[in-house]
């Protein structure tokens, strides 16, 4: 595996860093046979902070267009599903692998897994009692707009911390490769989601509030701005042996850079 400790970038770029990541690895596993390709860890962060939908989202729809362009917040499309995220205070990763990949690919209930416990194993090395969810939780119902966010809810196999939603996470899977991306909240800056909703202020005070109510965040152990680097340092601790580290523009390398059509980005 390569762990590739990136940084932060745009909402856009990280978006279409993670669909050449996703397509690049895909062109590497089309020959049959041999060794799959090295798997790839992402960790990176949002600067400027801004908004992310899920691949099947609709902008018009599930989002207030003039409101992000009045307060200048960007947005892009994830090329994995899952539903609305506001990132601010988190650390991000995203793992490309091959599916044949015997150690992180698999079906999609068997890659989930395999990454999520990779992440609870280098939390718990940092003092988190973290856990996997043990089954699903529908989380925020009363709001109107809860079925847009991300963190309404708590899937199988995502990550809690005193059983509430601690980080999410979706997952792309095209013919020969997969794309899992997830969100580590490190504060309650993703509750300014429900500001950039279509509803009304009345709801998206609600939701906010409820937002917060269904979430942890591990601010007690790591700061809101911790970098990234710590949590490679606890990961690297959890990967196997040979296990290679790359940092910021020396993992420009494993980009396609002519294959970015997998995202939807706007401002």
């Amino acid at each position: 595996m390569i762990l590739w400790c990136d940084g932060a970038h745009s909402p856009q770029e990280n978006m279409r860093r993670d669909a050449a990541l996703l397509a690049a690895l895909e062109a590497r596993a089309i020959t049959p046979g041999g060794e799959p390709p090295e798997a790839i860890l992402r960790l990176f962060r949002f600067d400027p902070q801004g908004l992310t939908l899920g691949h099947s989202q609709v902008p018009e729809r599930d989002l207030d267009l003039e409101r992000c362009r009045a307060d200048r917040i960007p947005w892009a499309v994830r090329p994995t599903g899952g539903r609305a995220i506001f990132h601010a205070q988190e650390w991000t990763y995203s793992l490309a692998a091959a599916i044949r990949d015997p150690r992180w690919g698999g079906t999609l209930s068997e890659a989930y897994d395999r990454a999520s416990r990779l992440v609870v194993g280098s939390l718990q090395r940092l003092g988190l009692p973290a856990a996997l969810a043990s089954r699903p939780r529908r989380g925020v119902r009363s709001a109107p707009g809860a079925s847009a966010a991300c963190f309404a809810a708590t899937a199988r196999h995502e990550i809690v911390l005193r059983g509430l939603k601690l980080a999410g996470s979706a997952q792309r899977r095209g013919a020969r490769g997969l794309l899992q991306q997830g969100s580590l909240l490190l504060g309650p800056g993703h509750a300014r989601l429900a500001h950039y909703l279509p509803l009304t202020p009345e709801r998206r005070e609600t939701l906010r509030h409820e937002l917060l109510a269904s979430t942890a965040h591990a601010g007690e152990w790591i700061a809101p701005d911790a970098p990234l680097e710590r949590w490679a340092e606890s990961l690297l601790a959890e990967l196997p042996a040979g296990t290679r580290r790359v940092d910021a523009a020396a993992g420009a390398s494993l980009l396609t850079l002519a294959e970015a059509g997998s995202y939807t980005a706007g401002s």
